[in-house]
């Protein structure tokens, strides 16, 4: 009875790397294993503050790598490995990779020591991460620029006053017209109403003056093509 208690002990301290280590999904312990290379995806918060983004899935003589990387506006602010190779030297480098990674805010890290192949691995997925997340970033930015636009027209000066229009676009379509400058006439606050909505039926600065404002018609008219103008 007595010499099983070492062997319990022993059995047990066997046991502790097992339960220390839990190897990510996906992980292998073979080389060869073979998985296509896959293509970085990015998907963001509701609030659109941040983004998680798969980078590619490596393949390496010790086994597939892809990183997951967690970004807050531009700044990188937490990396998870999805795929990695089972291996010793692995689970000692990953962390030094992430810190790296932190660090620097790029994929310009070091090779770590006895992980050479997994480092590649890393750095190629966190490259593919950052720049699907840096695609995704300026789609949305290009999206919202072109969705909603507001352009002011020139000021022009008549014999009643300044005239000056500013036009809101969605897309390609003149969504609303604002009188930035007009003559304090009320022939001015009749007509502009009439203005402002042959503008949004004609959807350009071809429209017909108003009676009465004539003046103030022309100026209105010269804001609005410079404002159409500048958006080209």
């Amino acid at each position: 009875m007595k010499r099983a208690i070492p062997v319990l002990v022993l059995s047990v301290a066997g046991l502790v790397p097992v339960w220390r280590y839990a190897p990510s999904d996906g992980s292998t312990t073979t080389t060869e294993a073979s998985s296509p290379a896959s293509t970085p995806s990015a998907s963001s918060s509701g609030d659109g503050s941040s983004q998680v983004v798969k980078g590619t899935t490596v393949d390496t003589e010790k086994g597939p790598v892809q990183v997951e990387v967690t970004f807050d506006g531009d700044e990188i602010t937490a990396v998870k490995l999805l795929r990695q190779p089972n291996h010793p030297q692995t689970e000692a480098a990953v962390p030094k990779l992430v810190a790296e990674t932190l660090e620097a805010q790029s994929a310009d890290v070091d090779t770590v020591s006895g992980a050479t192949l997994t480092s590649d691995g890393y750095r190629e997925s966190l490259q593919a991460a950052i720049d699907a997340a840096a695609e995704a970033s300026s789609s949305a930015a290009s999206s919202s620029a072109a969705a909603s636009q507001v352009v002011a027209g020139s000021t022009v000066d008549t014999e009643k006053g300044a005239v000056q229009v500013e036009v809101t676009f969605e897309g390609d379509t003149i969504g609303s017209v604002r009188m930035l400058r007009q003559p304090n006439h009320p022939q001015t606050e009749a007509a502009v109403p009439k203005l402002v909505a042959e503008t949004l039926k004609a959807q350009s600065a071809d429209i017909d003056a108003v009676s009465g404002a004539t003046i103030t018609s022309e100026g209105y008219v010269e804001s609005l093509q410079a404002a159409l103008d500048a958006r080209g």
